[in-house]
């Protein structure tokens, strides 16, 4: 190399990588060749290496080892280059006997290497240093495994190389990583089909497939996929997907770096398109949409455009495919497929690691358990027998003590996935089988993941395998639809176990009493079985549970029940979230669409089930009060429908006065008898619709000494609900009351979940607000900080009410990235009521900083009176309703003003 200047080495490196990059092309599907670019990059980051490690003077008895990712010779364009500066034993570079000459040469190379543009991870150790270090800590061990001499004394690092295979315990490294891999699993759910994927790290991803090169080449059995299959424990077949699956994450894992700019392995939303564009995904050439000719065939990549081999038109749909949705799709195949034979290939190893295992006991004459993995007697049982494919999952839900299928079963299965036809799906002893494991009291939640991860359900589901994958542009689902029906599935299945009934013992209560589990199962299962095909999914999905009811020979009661919980599932959610519970009329109307009160726990169930199911940001405690809320109110309705008329409004306001009164005296022994009635005088029909007996139990403690005081009162307490705080505000109402409030929130960082607003006859505002903070205690016994927090909000609300200057302006909101990917259209709607007196206000929006605010104060400027708010946010969508009046609304330029300065806030 020519250039000796740290300046003209950087230009020289520099101009080289370009080089080779250039060579991978823009808009290329091909994956061949992109091991080829990453090795000459290794080899280029070799040479420059060598000359600095010349440049500083080091002589001929250290060694320049390469570690890690860089150890494998091959470099990605944004990753670190690991070396380890291998030192002869005596020689010191730290402490009071340091060599100062050896460190300043140290100095000057690691120097140098950044000033070439090498971003360098480097350690110096002596021979003892690694092994000391390899022993304590397996990531040392794993990098030092993988080394490789860059330049120096070839004798040191054979020595090092010796000692090193000696001191390492193949078994006990393979224990180590494997756990390794659960633990970095865990942390990204245990799925390969997260939205922001990470290409290396995830599921499915490079770092899996490194993990079985890593404990093979520990064990002696090969260094590459190769070797691997001569030692047998991978065959041909099983080598080419791996090999094909590894260059298409290479590949995308190599253009995630070229189009950050940077490290970056997540293949998040801001790149996704991006990096589509570099596969030339979302060409101008039509393409299939989320049918299942979309789909490459499993275990193999495809990339032309979101297009796969011998498509069907007759099972797919057209509709236009996102590059960035094209791109992901073939991703989680591929991730897919590395699960897979991840799993094969490990248990394999593990095998070869313990040749004296337990002997297999017989389950039957075709299923062994071996040491709690099925295992096929004959590894041609399914082609020769393709009923005992949906065998194999039935027998691991009945047969105690199984944990999953031996290497042995999942290659089986890998083989037998074209076994599985539109005639297997038709024959009936499949058809029996597939519903005894929906029958099963227990197990159904592992055999169904069992069955996706092996791509069973897919094969035998038709309509399944259509969501394999499949994105949601939604900004409150975080997983994939497949993933998000199972996990809806998971959530269903706990409520009818003992161990998971603290987690929603209302469910776990309706559970208990549920007669036939399979059908909610079946409902779940089916859901959002239709989702991206066009069209509303819950009636293509009632369309799909309907022929498979006819298929399967469900009972026309069963079938229909699980066809409406497909058809409604998103009824009750709605209802909930955006109707007022109070107004006897949509309780009325809910009761007569689920008809009876099996329709409506079922329904209940499913609805939990499926919000929980989509992201743990989207569920919170006042959710789930108004679906229970919405659920016993609607109860009533339909046993007192079955005995007599519904309860009169009149009848349900004495019982909450009545239940009120005696939490109240109970509460305030010493108050009079009458001490209620100069607050309730002041209350109309409406507030004691809207407030049950709890709220108006605490209203009447905090307020009855206080009624026409003329002055503000703020009190606050752990909510009734669970989480977060329940704020009372009592004041003279102003027309820019809910603006202040609603500000002041949004600058203590407190989220809105609901606000209950009334305006008393003696001109008070008498409202309730449901908040939390991202700091709030979850635990209701955490009494101390509870007080801390409740003290300070009465003090400040109250100070921030009274204040007589004008509202301060909106802060800037600040959108999160998914918002600024998946932006939601601004929508506003105002609709009268019957009479025209009072209005509907409905919006939906991305959420943002203070978005409450400014709708408030839009309000507020038009001197609109707020009766009613729902605010509803749903991960970082927020769909909130409120019920207002005011003159302006009755003329109709000044109702589109009106709407045109929200679309404006909720745009800014």
């Amino acid at each position: 190399m020519k250039a000796t200047t740290p300046q003209a080495l950087r230009q020289h490196y520099q101009a080289r990588k370009a080089e080779v990059l250039a060579t991978i092309g823009e808009g290329g599907t091909s994956t061949r060749g992109v091991h080829g670019v990453l090795r000459r990059l290794a080899r280029l980051a070799d040479d420059t290496l060598q000359t600095l490690w010349q440049q500083a003077g080091f002589g001929p008895r250290p060694t320049l080892v390469a570690v890690g990712g860089f150890g494998r010779g091959e470099l990605y364009p944004a990753s670190d280059i690991d070396v380890l500066l291998l030192l002869p034993a005596g020689w010191v570079v730290d402490g009071p006997d340091a060599d100062e000459v050896l460190r300043q040469r140290i100095e000057t190379f690691i120097s140098g290497c950044w000033d070439a543009g090498l971003e360098i991870g480097s350690s110096v150790r002596t021979i003892d240093e690694c092994l000391a270090e390899a022993e304590k800590d397996v990531t040392v061990q794993t990098a030092l495994l993988e080394s490789r001499a860059i330049c120096g004394n070839a004798t040191l690092y054979r020595n090092f190389q010796r000692r090193f295979k000696a001191a390492l315990d193949p078994q006990a490294f393979f224990v180590a990583k494997t756990l390794e891999l659960e633990q970095r699993h865990n942390k990204f759910e245990d799925t390969p089909y997260a939205l922001e994927p990470n290409c290396k790290e995830s599921p499915g991803g490079l770092r899996d497939l490194q993990t079985i090169l890593w404990v093979a080449r520990a064990a002696g059995y090969g260094k590459s996929w190769d070797e691997l299959a001569r030692k047998g424990l991978a065959t041909p077949f099983e080598v080419r997907q791996i090999k094909r699956n590894e260059s298409m994450l290479a590949l995308i894992r190599l253009r995630l770096h070229l189009t950050a700019g940077r490290r970056e392995d997540r293949l998040v939303f801001d790149l996704q398109t991006a990096v589509a564009a570099r596969f030339g995904y979302g060409l101008p050439a039509p393409t299939l949409g989320t049918g299942v000719s979309s789909l490459p065939p499993e275990g193999a990549v495809s990339p032309r455009s979101g297009l796969a081999a011998k498509p069907d038109p007759a099972a797919a749909v057209k509709v236009k495919v996102r590059a960035s949705e094209a791109l992901m799709r073939h991703y989680y195949w591929a991730a897919k497929a590395v699960t897979q034979l991840r799993q094969i290939l490990l248990l394999n190893i593990e095998a070869q690691l313990n040749p004296k295992t337990q002997a297999p006991v017989p389950i039957n004459e075709r299923f062994l358990d071996r040491g709690g993995l099925i295992e096929v007697a004959d590894d041609r049982l399914y082609q020769k027998e393709p009923h005992a494919i949906l065998e194999t999952f039935l027998v691991y839900q009945t047969t105690q003590g199984l944990k999953g299928l031996s290497a042995r079963t999942l290659r089986a299965l890998y083989n037998a996935r074209n076994l599985m036809t539109a005639k297997f799906r038709k024959d009936p002893v499949n058809r029996a089988t597939f519903l005894q494991i929906l029958q099963q009291p227990q197990g159904i939640t592992h055999a169904m993941r069992l069955m996706n991860q092996t791509s069973v359900l897919g094969r035998y589901l038709w309509p399944f395998r259509r969501t394999v994958g499949q994105m949601q542009h939604d900004l409150f689902h975080v997983y994939t639809v497949d993933q998000h029906i199972l996990m809806v599935l998971r959530n269903m299945r706990r409520f009818f176990m003992a161990e998971h009934a603290h987690e929603y013992p209302f469910c776990s209560q309706l559970a208990a009493a549920w007669d036939q589990p399979w059908i909610l199962y079946t409902a779940a299962l089916f859901h959002d079985i239709a989702k991206g095909r066009g069209g509303d999914h819950s009636d293509l999905g009632a369309e799909e549970v309907r022929r498979f009811a006819r298929d399967h020979g469900i009972p026309r009661e069963d079938a229909a029940l699980i066809e409406f919980l497909v058809r409604e599932h998103l009824a009750m959610s709605r209802i909930a979230q955006k109707s007022d519970l109070s107004d006897p009329e949509v309780i009325a109307s809910f009761a007569r669409q689920v008809g009876d009160e099996r329709h409506l726990t079922a329904l209940y169930l499913l609805t939990v089930a499926d919000i929980r199911g989509t992201s743990p940001k989207v569920w919170n405690a006042w959710k789930g009060k108004l679906l229970e809320d919405l659920y016993r109110y609607t109860l009533r309705v339909l046993r007192s429908g079955q005995d007599g008329p519904a309860p009169a409004p009149h009848a349900e306001i004495e019982a909450h006065k009545h239940a009120a009164l005696a939490q109240f005296h109970a509460t305030e022994a010493q108050a009079p008898a009458q001490a209620h009635e100069a607050l309730w005088k002041t209350l109309d029909v409406s507030y004691f619709m809207r407030h049950d007996a709890d709220d108006i139990a605490w209203h009447t403690q905090q307020l009855w000494r206080q009624v026409g005081a003329g002055q503000t009162l703020v009190r606050a307490r752990p909510s009734p609900a669970g989480e977060g705080l329940q704020v009372l505000v009592y004041t003279p109402d102003a027309p820019d009351l809910f603006a202040r409030i609603c500000g002041y929130f949004d600058q203590s960082e407190f989220s809105i979940v609901d606000a209950r607003i009334h305006t008393a006859r003696n001109g008070y505002a008498l409202d309730t607000f449901e908040v939390v903070a991202p700091t709030s205690p979850r635990d209701p016994g955490d009494a101390q900080r509870h007080e801390a927090i409740c003290a300070q909000v009465e003090k400040e609300l109250a100070r921030t009410i009274t204040d007589a200057s004008p509202l301060p302006p909106p802060s800037k909101g600040r959108l999160s990235r998914r918002v600024k990917h998946f932006p939601v259209m601004p929508r506003v709607s105002l609709k009268p009521d019957d009479k025209a007196q009072r209005w509907l206000l409905s919006i939906t929006a991305s959420d943002q900083t203070g978005l409450l605010y400014k709708i408030a104060r839009v309000l507020a400027h038009h001197r609109i009176n707020l009766q009613l708010a729902k605010v509803n946010t749903l991960g970082e969508r927020v769909d909130d309703t409120f019920l207002i009046d005011g003159p302006e609304l009755q003329n109709n330029r000044a109702q589109i003003a009106i709407e045109t300065e929200l679309l404006d806030v909720l745009a800014s």
